[in-house]
């Protein structure tokens, strides 16, 4: 097996970052060099190079190992960051956080509510991340998760809320969490948070987007208001209530329930997703956008590669404007505000408009021939090349997997 190098992106961020905390343990201080006298000098202090421990203060490494110096006596940009690590060992109290988990893993709206969690738990409490069914996640330890309880069954598999309230009834019996918290999000969260408050008999606090010294803050009246009540035991948070857990790692030990779930008698029954037109769906919520922008060359070609990835259209203002695509489809600061799961840009070079109009999207992948532009930047995924072919190999791709699904079923 050969040795190959992985980028780690987010220590090439950190070495950029001169605010961050673990920035100066990226950084290796040359040990030996000639001065101008030809006598080679010695850097009395290159040993004192170390790393921040978990207390956030700076550790000597006298033994070199965190050092990890490369090419030229530079850290390597590839090299591992180890994040200090916070563990509970016996945990006075609970902080439960049930994350929606869209498509098995965690969001962006799951990572800010375990980042509150963690606020609330400090360090006596532990955070618990309640699942349901399988997932995809490998990431728990470095979003903040403490202690990690999966509940899985067919009872639980697609929309079933009042099987996942009985779910987190036996949780609560057995872990008497001091406060719940799920997402006030239209994936699931808001609902399963209501109808577990209601199991309860406990008032929730909804839309809440800031919590401090035992208040909290949610939106009212259509989210022109504010309203602070007491921290109430259920918490329903909006997206960015606190800032997600990014400095250390937890533990996520996993824990299991002491007794069954109760099956109730459902009076849902699911009967799958119901197939709708990605063209009548509103930009402001789709779940999969492809935008095309100026580096659209064959616009036919980018409507049937929309169509077989069965994606919402969208578009640049330089489309729009050259008459490409309808007004209603440009996304931007001057058109509509998408919060996608996927964003695709095709030919887009990311003007500033552009950028603020995506913000809020998930995951961006841009198809572009300029590997400097804004959009490349920004994008999560990059593929440099002509967008023509790119498209005709997406379609070719598709109608094989499909083709290939067919045959598997028969």
């Amino acid at each position: 097996m050969s040795d190959i190098i992985r980028r780690d992106p987010r220590a090439e961020w950190i070495a950029r970052n001169r605010l961050h905390p673990l920035h100066a343990a990226m950084q290796t201080q040359q040990s030996s060099w000639m001065g101008p006298q030809g006598i080679i000098r010695k850097n009395p202090h290159a040993i004192a190079a170390g790393f921040i421990g978990a207390s956030g203060l700076k550790r000597i490494d006298r033994s070199g190992v965190q050092q990890g110096t490369g090419v030229g006596g530079r850290r390597s940009a590839a090299a591992e960051v180890q994040l200090p690590l916070h563990s509970v060992a016996d945990p006075a109290f609970y902080i439960a956080v049930v994350p929606d988990m869209v498509g098995g893993r965690l969001g962006s709206h799951d990572r800010d509510l375990l980042g509150l969690a963690h606020s609330l738990a400090g360090s006596e409490g532990a955070v618990l991340a309640i699942v349901f069914g399988e997932h995809k996640e490998n990431n728990f330890s470095t979003a903040g998760v403490d202690r990690l309880l999966v509940i899985e069954g067919e009872a639980f598999e697609g929309y079933a809320p009042e099987q996942l309230v009985q779910g987190l009834r036996a949780v609560d019996n057995q872990f008497s969490p001091r406060h719940w918290l799920l997402p006030d999000s239209r994936s699931g969260g808001g609902e399963l948070g209501r109808r577990f408050a209601a199991a309860l008999g406990e008032r929730p606090a909804t839309r809440v987007w800031q919590v401090k010294d035992g208040q909290c803050i949610g939106r009212a009246g259509a989210g022109q208001q504010d309203l602070q009540r007491d921290l109430p035991r259920l918490i329903l948070a909006a997206a960015e209530c606190a800032e997600p857990v990014s400095e250390t790692r937890h533990q996520a030990l996993p824990v299991e329930l002491s007794t069954g779930v109760a099956r109730s008698l459902s009076r849902i029954e699911d009967l799958g997703p119901v197939a709708v037109d990605p063209a009548a769906i509103a930009m402001a919520e789709a779940e999969f956008i492809v935008s095309g922008g100026n580096g659209v060359k064959d616009w036919d070609l980018y409507h049937r590669a929309t169509a077989a990835l069965g994606a919402t259209e969208g578009a640049s203002r330089v489309a729009v404007d050259d008459g490409f695509m309808p007004r209603n489809r440009q996304v931007g600061a001057t058109g509509t505000w998408v919060t996608a799961r996927v964003y695709v840009a095709v030919g887009i070079s990311g003007a500033i408009q552009h950028l603020q109009g995506i913000g809020a999207c998930d995951k961006v992948v841009a198809i572009n021939m300029d590997p400097g532009c804004d959009m490349i930047k920004r994008a999560d995924l990059s593929v440099i090349g002509d967008s023509s072919a790119i498209l005709k190999a997406l379609i070719e791709a598709v109608d094989n997997f499909r083709s290939g699904g067919q045959r598997d079923a028969a």
